[in-house]
């Protein structure tokens, strides 16, 4: 039975352990970060030029500001950005800038993805759509800490996704602990600005850049806490702002997510399973006994003996939980006879020996991966992501710095869930990387200029639905919309949050108070599956670096 201590104690424990970052509460009334204001120096010159290939029609260009907010016009970084025109420029309202997320999320990739042209559809053309890479990413001045992927790979090598035998925590805390190092002494200045408080800045300079008066914004998942960041900021700046998937900022700035996380998971996993038995034979994975024990069951296994598959690689505990995690993401990745229903039902027939299940077992994983990840991103030589989260996560949160202090959270997160360790060790690698003098971390209880609509799920297992209540809460004229179902992010996935979000942008108008967008059908059930997603790709997915390669 796993042990349990008591959630006031561990808060309180937490609280000590990161001194250096006030209360969430407290920080409401007094607060310790850079002050709101106007952003400094003039309105860069976006200088756009085609795209090229086969993106036709589409505009990419840079955008030059300040690296530093304090000296606005001294050294300048560039931003890159990609432009889809509004299709229907008589009637053109302005620009919808967007951020898939991350930390780490390439808007850029987002417009050229597909997401660009679809969204310019979705709203009847009325807007330039366009998508920038944050400082530090993709494009904009990359934060680079290996020359290679093989050599990203090296230095992972040897350590688990996260640890759960008491052999590992010491090496990975060590490995990711030195991350650090080989961040910040690379000499690439924009380390110490990759704050997004900063990023939140370039949005309203680059506002300015393309002549609008009030920013037009929708962000997904951690693109909610750049919206919010920004909304404190510039409260009179907003036009309309859609943030879906929501962080709490309150949690996130201070350190203490895993809070939120140490539960969220667990709770789409456990209505995964229900949907699973409710689907019966149509899910892989259903038991006369209850998936839910037949998972416990896969994954008590997994954790006290790893998987040996065909190749000579293992699969190990931790991959189950990587993997579990990264279906939560997508739920249309469940059903099916490759979906992650029939994967788990591979997997647990491979614990019990069954030869056949086995070698299904690299396969399968390998098509849900790919039904995961956005291809064009996959296919880079080099993507920063990970990188870039941790130049940006690092630079917002102060985080413990000793392994003793993760060792204690640890257990406070695994009390939560088996998913909670998996969120908290990567945190280590901010465990010795000093965070930016310019970061925000309230308050975040701002009236905006117009009101921005907060979109959440019931069943969000990577951003709980009581981020959505509590973001909702703070900014004081917003309104949130619910979703009843389940996945990261709604906006792709429901028609009805698709036409409310639609709407919204282009007039304001906004849905009636507690208005609740019903769930899509059963995923697991082949006649009705991926039959309600509205025409546009899909957001939300995870970072491509979470989906690690058998045999790491």
């Amino acid at each position: 039975m796993r042990r349990s201590i008591g959630i006031g104690l561990v808060t309180g424990l937490i609280s000590c352990l990161i001194m250096a970052v006030p209360n969430p509460a407290a920080s409401e009334q007094n607060p310790t970060s850079a002050a709101p204001g106007p952003s400094h120096g003039p309105a860069p010159v976006i200088n756009w030029a085609p795209c090229g290939g086969e993106f036709v029609g589409l505009g990419c260009g840079t955008a030059a500001v300040p690296l530093d907010y304090d000296r606005p016009r001294g050294k300048t970084i560039p931003i890159a950005l990609a432009r889809v025109p509004a299709s229907n420029p008589a009637n053109r309202i302005g620009t919808v800038f967007v951020n898939p997320g991350g930390p780490g999320g390439s808007g850029v990739g987002m417009v050229l993805d597909g997401f660009g042209t679809a969204l310019d559809g979705a709203l009847g053309g009325r807007f330039d759509v366009i998508g920038f890479d944050p400082r530090g990413v993709g494009a904009s001045q990359p934060l680079r800490c290996f020359d290679s992927q093989d050599e990203l790979d090296a230095f992972l090598a040897g350590v688990p996704l996260f640890p759960y035998r008491k052999d590992q925590y010491r090496p990975f805390f060590a490995t990711y602990r030195h991350l650090a190092h080989k961040c910040l002494d690379r000499g690439n200045d924009v380390v110490d600005h990759m704050s997004t408080a900063d990023v939140a800045r370039d949005l309203d300079l680059l506002r300015r850049s393309v002549g609008d008066r009030q920013l037009t914004f929708l962000g997904f998942s951690y693109g909610s806490y750049l919206g919010n960041t920004y909304a404190n900021l510039f409260p009179r700046n907003i036009r309309a702002m859609v943030i879906d998937g929501v962080l709490d900022p309150r949690l996130w700035s201070s350190g203490r997510q895993i809070v939120s996380d140490r539960v969220a998971t667990q709770h789409e996993f456990d209505e995964m399973l229900r949907l699973c038995d409710e689907a019966g034979p149509d899910c892989a994975f259903s038991a006369p006994g209850g998936s839910a024990d037949r998972w416990e069951n896969l994954a008590t296994a997994l954790r006290a003996q790893p998987l040996a598959l065909p190749d000579g690689s293992l699969y190990t505990y931790d991959f189950l939980i990587a993997d579990a995690t990264g279906a939560m993401y997508a739920p249309e990745s469940w059903g099916g006879p490759e979906g992650f229903g029939a994967y788990l039902d591979a997997l647990a027939d491979a614990v019990l020996g069954d030869q056949a299940a086995v070698s299904q077992v690299a396969a399968l994983r390998q098509l849900l991966v790919n039904g995961l990840t956005v291809q064009a991103v996959a296919a880079q030589e080099y993507n920063n992501g990970l990188d870039a989260f941790f130049g940006n996560q690092c630079a917002d949160i102060q985080y413990p710095q000793s392994l003793s202090a993760f060792r204690l959270i640890d257990r406070f997160a695994a009390a939560g869930s088996r998913f909670g360790p998996y969120w908290w060790w990567t945190n280590s690698g901010c465990a010795a990387w000093p965070v930016n003098d310019d970061r925000y971390i309230g308050p975040w209880s701002t009236r905006t200029a117009h009101p921005v609509l907060v979109v959440g799920n019931y069943f969000d297992g990577i951003t709980h639905y009581d981020g959505a209540k509590a973001s909702a809460k703070l900014l004081r004229n917003s309104r949130l919309l619910g979703y009843a179902g389940w996945g990261h992010t709604a906006y792709g996935r429901s028609e009805c949050v698709f036409t409310y979000v639609n709407s919204y942008l282009v007039d304001g108008s906004l849905p009636a108070e507690g208005t609740v967008c019903p769930a899509n059908p059963n995923p697991f059930l082949t006649s009705v599956a991926r039959t309600s997603a509205p025409p546009v790709p899909s957001v939300g997915l995870p970072p491509i670096w979470t989906l690690a390669p058998l045999g790491r």
